[in-house]
Order: C-alpha cells, then structure tokens, then sequence
C-alpha cells in the first residue's frame, strides 16, 4: 500500500485511535486479514468470522510488526477503532485507489474471470507495473483488499467482480472505481440466487454503468457473441469495444484451431493490425478469453503483435483451472476442480475430448452448486454431453446431483457402460487407480464445495498410494 500514516487512514474510515502513542507513524506494508501474512508496517484487519475473531490475534499482529489493527473494538493494542469494519475497508480501498492515479480495468461474467483477469494481467505487465486479484478474491473484502496492494509504481490495477445479487457489482464500482470495464458473458452460475439470466445481465450490467463517458477516457470491452453482454452496450456513455468470433467484432479471432495438444492458436485480429497467437492454455474457451485480453490491451495503446507474443507465452496464474500434469507412467491429469457451472463444465469436457484424441478419456465429476430450479437438468445435460463428445467413461462422485450427472450419461448412452456413479472422492481415487493405463487423460472438475481437487492430488500421488489423501 502507499504510506498513510495512522491519523490520516482514522480520517479516512471516520475511527478513533486507541493505544497509538504517535499518531503520525505510517502503514508502510500491506493491508491483511490473516494474521499469518502480517509483516513489519502493516494494517491488520480484524474480522468476525464464524469460526475465528480477528481481534483476538490483535496482539500477536502487532508484536510480528503490524502498525496498527483495524477493529470494531478496542484491542489493548494500537489499533483504529470503526463502527464497521468491512465498511471502512471499503472507504480505505477508495482513497487509496483515488490517490494512486492508476488505470483500473474491472472485469465480470458468468465463467472465465479468473483465467481472463490472469491473461489481462500478464500482458499488461509487458507495458508497465501491474496489480491484480489473487485467485478469485473478488468480493467486498477481497476486492479492496487486492487494491490496497497498489504502490506509487502501479500503473494499471486490474480487479475481479464476483456477484451474487442485484448492486453487488454497483458497490464494488464505487469502491474502486474503474476506468475500463469487461463483461466476458452471461451464463447460469448462481442462477438459483439470482433467478434467471436477465437478473444476471441486470447485476453484470452495473459495470458499464459506473464507467466514465467516453470523453473521460472510459471504455466499456463487451462480447460481441454473447446477445446478454452486446445489449449492454445501451447502458453505457463510454467508449464501447466489441471483442469476439463475430466479423463485427473490433477484436476478434480467424482460423480458430486447436494444436494436437488441446492448445488454441487462431489470428488475432485488432483495429491497428492482426499477428497469430498459439496459447499454452488448454481449451478452445479460452479464445474468448484472450479476445477479451486482447481488447483491454489494445484500449491500453498495445500492438497487436505485442498483444499476440504475451497471450502466447501467458500461463496459468491460479491453482485448480485446467492445471495439466503427466505423471510419469504417461497418465495426463486434468485439475479444473477449483468450481464449475454449466458453462465451464461443457468448456472442460470439449478440452478434455480434444486432449484425448487417439486415447481414453475419463470425466471425474461431481456437483455444481446454486443452480436452483435449474439444476436437474443442467446436471443431465453435462452428463449428456461427456457422451455426445465421446468422453469414455464418466465417473459421477457424491450425492444426488452426481446421481443426475449419471443419470443423463446413462440415457444417453447406448450400452450404459459410458458412466459410474460412485459415493465420494476416495471411491473414485480406487476405481480410476484400478483402471488407468498410460495415455489416459483424467479431467478432474466440480463445484469448490465438493472438494474434488482431493481426486486430482491423490491421482498425482502415483506411487506413493496413501500419500495424498482423498477426503
């Protein structure tokens, strides 16, 4: 974080200073929540969680070197005393950001945040110092947390906005209001909360709104493919860039491919010039992505070339998103079990059927959570799906929706051999330990709930059986 020191960050949170012997000393390290991250200068934030109270390491914080604590009580310790924490984080977040001077690029959608933003960041890292969400913190505490990371050599900001409601978006905006706005699609994760796809749209939407006009710079990046995201092209007074597969498009993707490995390679196609791009990503879906990458780039005063050399050499940034190991023994495991949705998981099965050609494929999956009325039949239809793309066997794991995931292979089939149902994660690690011979490609993929990393782990472990448990 930029240095502030005790005083002004009580003004800016509207707190009390308590046990703080000199008001002047500054915060010159990072903005934590755990007490395990705390280093010499920094603000521990004190939260109450359900299992844990922030305040009450508070002391610890301060003796490994915290400035001071963040709490909503006093603590014995030097501490700035709030009646709401998460609020005045939020109001920190915002005078930060506002100070910097930095380009802030938000982006939201339905699936592919997170793999987009690592994309969006490692190619704005070629042009100047980059910050952006870790993993998929993207929330009202994570979001401000992310931009309080920021220093005085930060020029873009790049922030994930996760959802779960109407205004969730609105006050993530104002927090940390951006200069440049992606909406990547609107599809059916969380549909059971929010109620169907135009309550999405109408939450996604909230982005494009909180942008500047055009004349100020403002950009609202839009996919031109997806109908939901093209119309919110209305909804907004900055500068609208269509990115997408689309001849209209003002950045798009020709002569998509997949390489023999699964990998995407197409001609990328900008406003100043086209240059060809191979990914070391897994997975046509992720043309999309690196469109939309490629549009906030090009916004950013990037060359197509530029663009096209840095999507080119990108990997992934976060743990658990089509991470792709080979054993020795030539068993090829999948790990995308960090979440799932309908649309992801029909992106992963058409990677995993393109990874496998020329041998056996297997899809261990398990349930995708809060799709409400919606979900016995999306749980069926990626249960069709595996077979339609010939996935040879499905391995449905847990309870009644892995039961639908089944249900839906063994209807589709035609001999009912296509797929198992098997109770949990370590049932699935002894049927695929029995079963897999080299040349195998395992996709491993659920809701983060269910835990099927477990799987991925355990099936790594090869070798060493027992050595990594699957719970």
């Amino acid at each position: 974080m930029i240095a502030l020191s005790l005083a002004e960050i009580a003004a800016v949170v509207g707190g009390q200073t308590h046990d703080i012997p000199d008001p002047s000393a500054e915060v010159t390290g990072p903005v934590v929540r755990d007490s395990r991250d705390v280093v010499p200068g920094s603000l521990f934030v004190a939260f109450v969680g359900e299992r844990v109270d922030g305040h009450d390491y508070a002391a610890a914080v301060v003796e490994a070197g915290a400035a001071a604590v963040l709490a909503a009580r006093p603590v014995g310790v030097p501490a700035i005393v709030v009646d709401d924490v998460q609020t005045a984080l939020g109001a920190l977040a915002r005078h930060v950001v506002r100070k910097l001077g930095a380009t802030l690029v938000a982006l939201t959608g339905s699936a592919g945040k997170t793999s987009t933003k690592d994309l969006i960041a490692q190619v704005l890292q070629r042009k100047a110092p980059t910050v952006f969400t870790p993993g998929s913190l993207n929330n009202e505490i994570g979001l401000p947390l992310t931009a309080l990371s920021a220093t005085e050599e930060t020029k873009f900001l790049v922030l994930e906005m996760g959802a779960r409601g109407i205004g969730h978006i609105r006050y993530l905006a104002d927090l940390t209001p951006p200069k440049i706005g992606l909406v990547l699609n609107v599809g059916t994760a969380h549909i059971g909360e929010f109620g169907g796809r135009a309550q999405i749209a109408q939450a996604k939407g909230e982005l494009v709104e909180s942008l500047p006009p055009a004349g100020e710079g403002g950009a609202a990046i839009l996919n031109a493919d997806d109908p939901l995201v093209r119309a919110m092209a209305s909804r907004t007074k900055a500068k609208v860039v269509f990115f997408g597969e689309s001849g209209e498009a003002d950045v798009r993707a020709e002569n998509v491919r997949l390489t023999d490995s699964g990998q995407p390679a197409f001609s990328l196609h900008t406003p100043s010039g086209c240059s060809d791009v191979t990914m070391r990503l897994y997975g046509e879906h992720h043309v999309s992505n690196a469109l939309a990458a490629a549009a906030v780039a090009h916004e950013l005063g990037m060359s197509a070339e530029e663009i096209a050399t840095a999507l080119s050499e990108a990997g992934s940034l976060s743990r658990w998103r089509m991470e792709v190991t080979e054993r020795p023994d030539g068993v090829t495991i999948v790990n995308d079990a960090y979440n799932a949705n309908p649309e992801s998981m029909r992106a992963a099965l058409r990677a995993l059927a393109a990874m496998g050609k020329g041998g056996r494929t297997w899809a261990v999956l398990g349930k995708m959570a809060e799709l409400g009325d919606e979900a016995l039949a999306e749980h069926d239809a990626v249960g069709r799906l595996a077979v339609r793309l010939n996935v040879g066997k499905l391995v449905a794991v847990g309870g009644r929706e892995a039961a639908w995931l089944q249900l839906g292979a063994y209807n589709e089939g035609s001999w009912g051999e296509e797929s198992v149902h098997v109770s949990d994660a370590q049932a699935a690690v002894d049927l695929l330990r029995s079963e897999l011979r080299p040349g195998d490609v395992v996709l491993v993929k659920a809701s983060r709930s269910v835990g099927l990393e477990s799987v991925a782990q355990a099936l790594l472990a090869t070798g060493t059986e027992g050595e990594v448990a699957a719970r």
